[in-house]
């Protein structure tokens, strides 16, 4: 595909199941793609609520993701995590910490996510606290050969002005550039020289292999389109 113009726009909020669900297709994607791939925070779940609040329909949730793509929900994260006392649900220090890492390198986003998404329902790690997304990215950036420091990486995520700003700024980019889409997160938008294409459902759920042959075709119809 490297004779066409490529570029692809992921929309996500790091707490979202579905997103999770994408996550195989997601990562081969960054893996093939990464100078072409914009991560889209959308705040879907940005603003904290009691865990409680959503509990009961994000196991039901997870129950039929797990049954149709074979994610991992594990019962340290159903117990652990969602049934905690006390215990809230926001995605602001994750979109906090993909912002941060972006700074560093883009590439460290989608991995950022990947990792964030494992110790949450996998290992059951509270992502929705700062403290641990502090130690998720800080493992993440290690692997790139970054070193950061957890507590200084914790401290950046709940007390810089200039942070929260940035990441309030690609919030509202996101926001405004799903105003023109259909249906809200994942989504997946590959624009081939110059005409995007949005992929949901399915072409995501379905691992990468699914993913690049839906890319393929797009690349056929595009090779098509310009011999005519």
């Amino acid at each position: 595909m490297t004779l066409f113009d490529l570029k692809f726009d992921y929309y996500l909020d790091p707490l979202c199941g579905w997103c999770y669900a994408s996550a195989p297709a997601l990562a081969g994607l960054a893996e093939k793609y990464p100078d072409q791939l914009a991560m889209r925070p959308s705040g879907l779940f940005f603003e904290p609520r009691p865990v409680a609040s959503i509990a009961d329909h994000a196991e039901r949730n997870d129950q039929h993701i797990q049954k149709i793509t074979g994610q991992r929900f594990t019962e340290a994260y159903h117990q652990g995590v969602m049934r905690s006392k006390g215990g809230v649900f926001g995605s602001n220090f994750l979109t906090r910490a993909m912002v941060a890492l972006g700074q560093y390198e883009a590439a460290l986003e989608p991995n950022f996510l990947h990792d964030a998404q494992i110790a949450r329902y996998v290992q059951g790690k509270d992502t929705s606290r700062a403290r641990e997304v502090a130690l998720v990215a800080c493992r993440t950036a290690a692997k790139a050969a970054i070193e950061l420091n957890v507590a200084e990486f914790e401290d950046k995520l709940t007390n810089c002005a200039e942070l929260e700003r940035e990441t309030q700024a690609r919030i509202s980019d996101t926001q405004a550039r799903q105003a023109s889409l259909p249906g809200g997160v994942p989504l997946l938008v590959v624009t081939l020289d110059g005409r995007p294409t949005p992929l949901s459902g399915e072409k995501l759920y379905r691992g990468a292999a699914a993913l690049f042959e839906a890319l393929d075709d797009l690349l056929k119809t595009t090779a098509g389109r310009e011999l005519n």
